[in-house]
């Protein structure tokens, strides 16, 4: 074969992405979505469905996500699967890492293309990386900081890149709730989305429910509301006077980004004055991190975390297994756990702890997501234990 030839059939693609890690390696790609760069965590998400929902769950801010599975993009977006509940917020991921090029969307709830639809929210994309092997290394090194950066040109400075990537102090320490709390207390009464009927109202609600806004996502609320509750959100930082004069029911705590040791500066002394108060509280990610904070329990900075939606989780309380949704980088320590704090859920994986409940309170907390979808659904009988725990604490 000539030369010639050999030009024409593997023509050279200059690479218009880069993924540029702390550690100065640097892999090449193809951009899509918004053009610039972004810093942050990489982390690896095992999921193959949801990656909308993924996308916009505030609780990835600060991190740059790596799907294992190859087909992202295939079933297009739409308005129904947006998770962020504060759409002035950071939008939730800073970056996404594809193996192959989105393709056009083929489903018939699709609006949008995959593409378009990251350009709009300013989320910067990158294909055409091995990702298997960025997800092993992810598995042996642990989550790396990293720069992701898209230009049509493919003109970079890998200098500035690099430095910038080397520079980032990394998740650990940070408080990243302030970027995707709500600004202000509002009601919530839509529920889950059914076949060919979509959204609905929940018109009877049994219960006052207030829920710590530290990053929650839509479809939680959509739990909450289902199982009778109607929602009032609050940002994260409300006092616990003001939590408590709204005579709730039941206190709800939220997931959301960053170090919980961090947000828990200012969510503790609250949390604790809640659970003082004798209110049913339920904590779900970041709030059940946060729970532990308050009665006394450490947490810690996970290897390479948990991501995905085929997490098996065992409930030590009744023997039963669960496959879950997760998503965190960090976690209670269990060996750090009160007297009076009973581990109630364990990870399959790894061990790590999932679950915690107080003795003799109506407090109890989870790690994973119950709420995720799509998703695993076996854990949606938590929204109808926290409901029992608020109608018990009622009639005594």
């Amino acid at each position: 074969m000539t030369q010639s030839e050999n030009d024409t059939a593997w023509p050279d693609h200059k690479p218009t992405a880069l993924l540029v890690l702390a550690d100065g390696t640097v892999l090449e790609g193809f951009g899509l979505g918004a053009e610039g760069q972004a810093v942050g965590e990489v982390c690896f998400n095992t999921a193959m469905t949801g990656y909308e929902e993924i996308l916009t769950d505030p609780s990835y801010a600060g991190q740059l996500i790596t799907f294992t599975f190859p087909h992202i993009g295939n079933v297009g977006t739409n308005d129904d699967d947006i998770e962020t509940v504060n759409m002035a917020a950071t939008p939730g991921a800073r970056g996404v890492i594809l193996r192959t090029a989105i393709t056009d969307p083929s489903n018939y709830r699709a609006t949008k293309h995959l593409d378009q639809w990251l350009k709009a929210r300013g989320i910067i994309g990158l294909s055409g990386i091995d990702t298997r092997a960025l997800t092993a290394l992810i598995r042996s090194k642990g989550m790396p900081n990293a720069v992701i950066a898209h230009a049509r040109d493919g003109e970079f400075d890998l200098h500035g890149l690099k430095e910038e990537a080397r520079e980032w102090p990394g998740l650990e320490g940070m408080d990243l709730v302030p970027m995707v709390t709500s600004g202000q207390r509002f009601t919530w009464d839509e529920t889950p989305w059914l076949w060919e009927k979509g959204f609905g109202r929940q018109d009877k609600p049994e219960f006052n429910v207030v829920a710590i806004d530290y990053g929650v996502k839509r479809n939680i609320l959509r739990l909450l509301a289902g199982v009778g509750c109607k929602v009032t959100v609050v940002p994260a930082t409300t006092s616990s006077e003001d939590i408590l004069a709204m005579k709730p029911d039941g206190v709800f705590l939220s997931n959301g980004p960053g170090d919980p040791a961090a947000t828990g500066k200012y969510a503790v002394p609250v949390i604790q004055d809640v659970i003082k108060s004798g209110t049913p509280t339920f904590g779900i990610c970041l709030g059940h991190q946060m729970l532990g904070l308050a009665v006394g329990a450490k947490t810690r900075k996970m290897h390479q975390g948990h991501h995905g939606a085929n997490h098996p989780v065992k409930d030590e309380t009744t023997g039963k297994v669960e496959i879950t949704s997760m998503n965190h980088g960090f976690a209670v320590d269990e060996s750090t756990l009160p007297t009076g704090a009973t581990q109630t859920h364990i990870s399959l994986f790894d061990g790590s702890n999932c679950g915690i409940q107080l003795d003799g309170k109506p407090v109890f907390s989870v790690q994973y997501h119950p709420e995720a979808s799509p998703g695993p659904r076996d854990s949606h009988y938590l929204f109808q234990r926290f409901a029992d725990l608020m109608r018990q604490n009622k009639s005594a």
